[in-house]
């Protein structure tokens, strides 16, 4: 475990303090599920922004692929 000192804001710290009095839970436990729940969200969205870039790349190379295709099979059709 890490030791970890932070400022919140006012509005964010009353919100928390709230949540965690209904839930009958840690301050630390809850800050703790929050910050693997936004990691996991982080992980996620630049996942996705990797996979559309990769989708992209692949795009065009299937398109230079299909041309390479085509022309083979209009050459072939010529002789």
């Amino acid at each position: 475990m890490k030791t970890l000192s932070l400022k919140l804001d006012s509005e964010v710290f009353e919100e928390t303090e709230a949540i965690i009095k209904d839930k009958k839970i840690a301050r630390n436990r809850y800050i703790n599920q929050a910050l693997e729940f936004y990691n996991r969200y982080q992980k996620r969205k630049k996942l996705s922004t990797e996979f559309a870039e990769a989708s992209d790349l692949s795009k065009e190379s299937s398109t230079e692929i299909m041309a390479e295709f085509d022309a083979l099979i209009e050459e072939d059709e010529a002789i």
